[in-house]
């Protein structure tokens, strides 16, 4: 059963810090892109960040410099480090998993990060 959970969203204040987990279940992510995206209701789903297989990191416009994205293949888990959080950063963020080879793309349901005063 492929599974891809999310974990340590939460709500903070602006200028605050959050570290997002991702462990994936059912299968390796060692052959796998992985990626952050994130969500908000009735918006279009947004790229925030993502890692190759090789290590090979790409961050949308708006994190760069304040997110920075990892993966752990022995752990089987990837992580998002956000820093100096904003309100506009407010959204469900989703991870996901893709094999582009075999057309293989998984999601997780995502973990809710909230930036408010």
């Amino acid at each position: 059963q492929v599974q891809l959970v999310e974990s340590g969203g939460g709500l903070v204040q602006p200028g605050e810090s959050l570290r997002l987990s991702c462990t994936a279940s059912g299968f390796e992510i060692y052959n796998f892109q992985m990626g952050w995206y994130r969500q908000v209701p009735g918006e279009p789903r947004e790229m925030v960040a993502y890692i190759t297989n090789n290590r090979i990191t790409k961050y949308a416009d708006s994190a760069k410099g304040r997110f920075a994205i990892t993966r752990d293949n022995a752990k089987n888990a990837v992580f998002l480090q956000m820093n100096g959080l904003k309100p506009e950063d407010t959204a469900n963020y989703m991870c996901n998993a893709r094999r582009f080879v075999f057309n293989d793309d998984y999601w997780g349901q995502g973990t809710q990060v909230t930036v408010s005063s």
